[in-house]
């Protein structure tokens, strides 16, 4: 993640297309609930004054970094599209037509596979990019942005990276390696 922008615009159409791009990720039962709205780097600072408050703003060492990106991409999703789908006769047995019949909300799977698409163009294309996490704010960047019916995922933060980053504190913890976290099921089940 790039967390400290050199401030040169991100070219919209090109952003777009790259979104475009992202969207041919994998969704459930064809839903294509996932939308992507591109913000120019003019309205940068407006998005952060909204999906953050002063305080983080005023304290914050990543803040001056992150407000030169040069474009922001707010992924969504559309709930509604995947009830609607789940209840047509070739799924309706699944009884997935119910928000609360949804172990595992297909929405935010979909949304996180348009974004890891997206991230990894961004990455081959030479731009940076940061994941910004959907913690706080959701309603006010919605209306900011005026969405409706739809609800955030997160927001893909966009531009040149200048190599001024502040690692993040994640980084200090430990954690186990990517081959211990890979297993082989199928042989000898049930031994250790």
């Amino acid at each position: 993640m790039t967390r400290s922008f050199r401030g040169d615009p991100v070219d919209q159409d090109h952003l777009d297309g790259l979104c475009a791009e992202a969207l041919r990720a994998p969704t459930a039962g064809n839903c294509a609930g996932v939308r992507m709205s591109t913000v120019a780097q003019e309205h940068v600072g407006e998005y952060l004054e909204v999906a953050t408050d002063q305080e983080w703003r005023t304290t914050s060492r990543r803040y001056e970094g992150l407000a030169r990106a040069g474009a922001v991409v707010v992924v969504t999703s559309r709930p509604q599209d995947y009830f609607a789908r789940y209840a047509r006769e070739d799924k309706s047995s699944s009884g997935l037509d119910q928000r609360e019949n949804w172990h595992v909300p297909y929405w935010h799977t979909d949304a996180a596979m348009a974004t890891m698409a997206l991230l990894l163009l961004l990455e081959e294309c030479g731009l940076g990019a940061t994941l910004w996490g959907n913690f706080r704010r959701d309603l006010e960047v919605l209306r900011w942005a005026r969405i409706e019916d739809e609800e955030l995922f997160a927001t893909v933060l966009v531009g040149v990276p200048d190599g001024n980053d502040f690692p993040s504190a994640s980084l200090k913890q430990s954690a186990p390696t990517r081959a211990q976290r890979i297993r082989r099921v199928g042989v000898n089940l049930g031994q250790s």
